[in-house]
């Protein structure tokens, strides 16, 4: 219909072809031309069956139905989703890839060439690179276009020397990966390094992160197979991962020391999570204030905890409003997130608190408070949570500030910090689309040198501020404003 070539999905019914969901939607509008009109009271169930809700990703083949609004993870009794699957992976191996390759490079030669913006009445060339997806990575894509757009930790990484992995043969040469190869000595660093100078420089539509997705599957075995993840504890793993190998030596001086030695991430203030400070915790790292009081002799326990990010809960209150346009009630903020988070609260019968004191356990209340404010504020929704079998998600909008978010309130000692110095602007965004945390879709938007993006797997389009705030925000990361930062030379 549209004539695009990006994500393009085929219909298990009838096998035409549309452009998915993520692109103009027209094959979700085969599915609603398809339906068949309720109109007919003596509808058979062969006539049910014959409505084309389900499509394959051509792509990364995983399949979708329209009816459910969902990715499916399940195949039919006979296999058909898996042999059809194989069909079109045959396809992709048969004797016309030569052919197809040729045609697939004149046109990321001819889109390459096509990606020029008007800015202020000037060309430039829209230089962001995707990710290609590797069977349901798109968890991974997400958080790796986050990160990189994050200024101070992209380029700490991308100002690295490369690791020379010298294993008996290959000593003294760069030894490349692939999933194939046993070897374990692997570098996250490395690969994630990489990855990001591959990322921004224009010189291709989309890079393939099979190298570091290597790595991934040798370290960090929660993320092996090609199985749908969540994005918020792969960036969990990712950070605490890299934090651990960059702890360790490199070319012979410790990791840690050329962090302090780099005037840009100075150590002052130094967030340590597990061993010395990194540029992790240098940017991530920030410190809560854990504060208990016993409510039968009053005595308080205070106990000061390292954090990455912050998981909030979305109040309860606000979760069967799911759209930005409904009426019933106040909307959903980042700041009911934030105070929900640090209110006082009394912790039931199952959370009982050892008082010291009174020798027993006894009820109590909780409240945080922020010691100490991260250079990057990772802000985490918790949109999935348990019911008795199920876990569910909580598809409520939560509005947030793209510029100004005033984290003054939640300090400890907001008196000891300047004005500016709690302030913080809007970097990136991942979204989960889809249902369940097993399942779905998940993209990213990024702020670069004042443009934002949308970022999907492959395809990275120009997009504008009122897009990005209306999206249904999962992570959220946050940067201090330029004031601070211009102040201290970072």
């Amino acid at each position: 219909v549209c004539r695009s070539n990006k994500s393009p999905w085929v219909c298990l019914t009838c096998s035409s072809v549309h452009c998915g969901r993520y692109v103009n939607g027209h094959a979700k509008k085969h599915y609603e031309d398809a339906q068949i009109p309720t109109t007919n009271h003596k509808k058979t169930e062969k006539q049910e069956k014959v409505q084309h809700t389900v499509c394959m990703d051509c792509s990364s083949y995983s399949t979708y139905c329209y009816r459910c609004d969902d990715f499916v993870v399940n195949d039919t009794k006979l296999g058909l989703v898996q042999k059809v699957r194989e069909h079109l992976q045959n396809l992709e191996n048969s004797a016309f890839t030569s052919d197809r390759h040729r045609k697939r490079k004149l046109l990321e030669n001819s889109s390459l060439n096509s990606k020029l913006l008007k800015v202020n009445g000037s060309s430039s060339a829209l230089c962001a690179t995707g990710l290609r997806n590797l069977g349901n990575t798109c968890f991974m894509n997400a958080i790796l276009q986050s990160l990189s757009n994050i200024q101070q930790f992209c380029c700490y990484f991308k100002e690295l020397p490369a690791v020379e992995l010298r294993n008996g043969k290959t000593a003294g040469r760069r030894t490349y990966h692939t999933r194939s190869q046993g070897d374990n000595n692997v570098s996250l660093v490395e690969e994630f390094r990489k990855t990001l100078c591959a990322l921004w420089q224009g010189s291709q539509t989309a890079f393939s992160p099979e190298s570091l997705f290597y790595v991934v599957w040798k370290i960090m075995p929660n993320f092996r197979g090609y199985q749908q993840q969540d994005a918020h504890e792969f960036m969990r793993y990712l950070l605490d991962h890299l934090h651990l190998e960059l702890q360790g030596g490199f070319n012979g001086v410790s990791r840690s020391v050329l962090l302090q030695e780099n005037s840009s991430l100075s150590a002052s203030n130094k967030c340590c999570i597990n061993g010395a400070s990194t540029v992790v915790t240098a940017i991530f790292g920030g410190i809560l204030q854990n504060e208990v009081n016993c409510l039968i002799c009053g005595t308080e326990s205070r106990k000061f905890d390292p954090f990455l990010d912050l998981s909030l809960d979305i109040p309860s209150q606000f979760r069967n409003k799911r759209g930005k346009s409904q009426d019933s009630g106040p909307m959903c903020t980042l700041r009911d997130c934030l105070r929900s988070f640090t209110d006082l609260e009394e912790l039931d019968e199952t959370e009982l608190y050892m008082c010291h004191k009174c020798k027993k356990k006894q009820k109590s209340t909780k409240k945080f408070w922020i010691q100490k404010l991260p250079k990057v504020l990772c802000l985490h929704l918790k949109r999935f949570h348990w019911t008795a079998y199920l876990r569910n998600k909580v598809d409520t909008y939560v509005e947030f500030p793209l510029r100004g978010l005033d984290m003054k309130c939640y300090l400890l000692e907001p008196e000891n910090s300047g004005p500016e110095s709690c302030l913080y602007d809007l970097v990136a965004v991942v979204v989960h689309h889809g249902s369940g945390v097993g399942s779905g879709h998940y993209t990213a938007y990024a702020a670069h040198e004042g443009r934002w993006f949308h970022f999907n797997d492959s395809t990275v389009t120009l997009t504008d501020e009122d897009t990005v705030g209306k999206a249904k925000a999962y992570i959220l990361f946050y940067v201090e404003q330029q004031a601070k930062a211009g102040a201290d030379k970072l």
